[in-house]
């Protein structure tokens, strides 16, 4: 196969691990690989090794078009402007689309459909729709929460001994960002026939009792969860001095898992990279500076 394949976000992480592992582990030839970026100046690393680096953004449609051009697979990483985003990605699946693209694909999340508590769960349902209504084969990776996610919250928890959730007893399968990156590679890099959605997800899902008991044992710090209400944990978000545009998209996160949105357990992850996905526990061990401080 010589398909071209293009990758938006690339000096991003998820972005960045996917071409790495398109080059490393999935033997593309740098050739074969166009990554597109805000700043190219990001990205010396992989033009050094011959990948063809183009400036792109999602706010400039006809920036877009000629970002892509040549690209036989587009892979749409979603953005961070959120409450935009939907615009962005219907920019950027058209300029797929006038590319010539013969596949798009595209980083969503798990259960976006309505009814999903998460604030920006519409902005990914409304592009799986878009890029469906192209007609063209599609890949859409519905990504779950990231281990990485957890640096949000577990050192505030760590050191004051207190974690303070609204996710009641929900779960979560939380998997290493990197992991999703191979995955998302190994399946761009295969001869994909028909359009498929797959669920990236860790090996099991825990609730935030279960995690902050494993991180108190491999870390050997006690934590308390302190189980409230989504108006409580607001509260104490602003109290905390977290800027209040982010409060309703952090808080929709817990009532999502309280509501069983996220509680998901594939082996997607693990079929398609072929590797096993890296448990909660090295993890913590991986990460345990920046988690104690």
């Amino acid at each position: 196969m010589s398909d071209t394949i293009l990758v938006t976000g690339a000096s991003g992480h998820l972005g960045g691990g996917i071409i790495r592992h398109l080059l490393d582990d999935e033997g593309v030839a740098p050739g074969r690989i166009i990554a597109v970026t805000r700043d190219v100046g990001k990205l010396t690393d992989f033009s050094d090794r011959g990948v063809s680096v183009r400036a792109g953004d999602f706010r400039d449609g006809d920036g877009l078009a000629r970002a892509f051009a040549g690209a036989d697979k587009v892979l749409v990483i979603s953005g961070a402007d959120i409450g935009q985003r939907l615009a962005q990605h219907e920019a950027a699946i058209k300029a797929a689309v006038a590319a010539g693209a013969k596949r798009i694909a595209y980083t969503s999340m798990p259960n976006p459909e309505p009814g999903n508590a998460v604030v920006f769960a519409p902005e990914h349902f409304g592009t799986e729709q878009a890029i469906k209504a192209t007609g063209l084969p599609y890949t859409i990776f519905r990504n779950g929460w990231y281990q990485e996610n957890l640096l949000m919250s577990l050192p505030q928890a760590l050191s004051s001994g207190k974690w303070y959730s609204a996710a009641g007893q929900g779960r979560v399968a939380h998997a290493a960002r990197d992991d999703m990156a191979a995955a998302i590679a190994a399946a761009l890099a295969s001869n994909e026939g028909e359009s498929t959605t797959y669920t990236l997800t860790g090996p099991e899902a825990l609730t935030t009792d279960e995690i902050a008991a494993r991180a108190a044992s491999t870390l050997g710090k006690p934590i308390e969860v302190i189980h409230v209400s989504d108006e409580q944990l607001a509260q104490g978000m602003k109290a905390a001095g977290v800027p209040a545009e982010y409060v309703p998209m952090l808080v929709s996160f817990d009532t999502n898992t309280r509501n069983g949105g996220i509680d998901i357990v594939t082996g997607d992850l693990e079929t398609l990279s072929g590797r096993k996905p890296r448990p909660l526990e090295d993890f913590l061990t991986a990460n345990r500076a920046a988690l104690l401080g």
